[in-house]
């Protein structure tokens, strides 16, 4: 399998979970730690050296694009939200061809480095994506249920694992969706009919940053390191 030689960071939504913290700001801009969200992503990133990478963008967009004014960043500016799907769609014109790594931006992370974990496994698989996760217990800061269960590297929709925001895609799986918007759960639905969803287990820590609350969760993880 082609190593990925590009990254798409999911910065376009809403973050209305976040409430007052995201009335002003777009949630990638909020600081955990001292270092915000976005760097959190793209610190990750620059560590597995990938050639290209680009932020996609919606709310507050602009606050987003004068932040990464000086980076060699390319961003891809989303008029209507077009969900994970679709937003990984409009900015592959932004990438190099071949397989994306995509990475959450409402996350961090202690340990190994995710996406390296991804990319020395992806040689080894035959799939359309290659998903990173952790079990429920494991996820710091996560309410609802889980997402996947995995059975000889192949993951199938249950409860025993979350999905970290961290994944390896072929663009292929999109093609014959016609929708604009459409989240990257069909992609995966599709990729698992065929057995071509695929998943690892998370060496590291995690926590989700989705709501105010675990702001303190992920502090606290990140002052254990």
């Amino acid at each position: 399998m082609t190593a990925p030689q590009s990254a798409l960071v999911f910065a376009a939504g809403l973050g209305t979970r976040m409430g007052v913290l995201s009335a002003s700001r777009p949630k990638p801009l909020i600081a955990i730690a001292g270092t915000t969200l976005l760097d959190h992503a793209l610190d990750i990133i620059d560590q597995a050296r990938l050639q290209r990478v680009a932020v996609n963008t919606h709310y507050r967009a602009e606050m987003i694009s004068n932040y990464l004014k000086d980076r060699d960043i390319e961003l891809s500016y989303e008029a209507d939200l077009l969900e994970t799907g679709g937003g990984l769609r409009a900015a592959l014109p932004k990438l190099k061809s071949g397989p994306v790594v995509t990475l959450n931006s409402d996350a961090v992370w202690r340990g190994a480095n995710p996406i390296s974990q991804l990319i020395d496994h992806w040689p080894h698989v035959q799939a359309d994506a290659l998903l990173l996760c952790i079990p429920r217990g494991r996820a710091r800061g996560h309410t609802a249920g889980g997402d996947f269960r995995l059975d000889g590297g192949r993951l199938s929709r249950g409860e025993d694992l979350v999905y970290t925001g961290a994944q390896i895609i072929d663009p292929k799986v999109l093609v014959g969706i016609p929708d604009r918007v459409f989240s990257l759960n069909l992609a995966w639905d599709r990729a698992a009919l065929h057995g071509r969803l695929h998943g690892i287990i998370y060496d590291g820590d995690w926590c989700d940053v989705g709501r105010p609350e675990n702001v303190s969760l992920a502090e606290d993880l990140l002052s254990n390191v």
